[in-house]
């Protein structure tokens, strides 16, 4: 009797979901190395000590593994650096996920952190948009502005090509505020970017492209 010799098909190797984005002007140059399917290690560099906090957080609760290096023009504000850091992590994102085929797509997360609660709702969706719901009580936390906060996520959702709404449940301290949205945000890209095992090969969109 003639017995088969097929071979099992060897499964294909996943496909690195990496990019790294390097943006260079007359006020800044920043370069942002991005790893989707990572274990949360972060090296952050900005030259703004709470943006490299934050930055850590979306590395931490995102499992992403980031680095973050920018030079800028600090001696005017940090206005540039913060605004040219979210562009090019939104950028690196966008290569990263490329043509965002078997992606979860949606992300949506409630953080907690002490008085304060944050809602994100996200959607890697291909157009921009940032519905933006935060009422922070103070002008600095540290020496970084908080009208940054706003400027760094335009600057991200516009890169990114998302739509990202964010809502402010309770919370009177700025810091927890901040951060509990950036840890919000973080789980929702987590959720958002993670493979969905039914639709591995597909883009997730009726349209078939996002």
């Amino acid at each position: 009797m003639q017995t088969s010799s097929t071979r099992p098909e060897t499964p294909l190797a996943p496909t690195a979901r990496t990019a790294s984005v390097r943006r260079t002007t007359g006020e800044t140059d920043v370069q942002v190395t991005v790893n989707l399917d990572g274990t949360g290690q972060c090296k952050a560099d900005t030259g703004i000590p709470f943006l490299d906090h934050m930055l850590h957080q979306i590395a931490s609760h995102g499992l992403l593994d980031l680095e973050v290096k920018a030079v800028g023009d600090w001696e005017i504000d940090d206005h540039h650096t913060n605004e040219d850091v979210g562009i090019t992590l939104g950028q690196a994102l966008a290569q990263a996920l490329s043509d965002r085929k078997g992606i979860v797509r949606f992300g949506h997360f409630v953080a907690p952190l002490d008085e304060a609660l944050i809602q994100v709702a996200l959607d890697f969706s291909g157009r921009p948009h940032l519905s933006y719901g935060l009422d922070i009580p103070t002008e600095r936390v540290g020496t970084y502005d908080t009208q940054l906060v706003r400027e760094f996520f335009v600057a991200i959702v516009n890169h990114a090509q998302m739509t990202l709404h964010i809502r402010q449940l309770d919370g009177i301290n700025s810091h927890h505020i901040i951060e509990a949205t950036f840890k919000a945000f973080a789980r929702s890209i987590r959720m958002a970017t993670e493979i969905d095992p039914r639709r591995a090969s597909t883009i997730p969109s009726s349209k078939g492209v996002l």
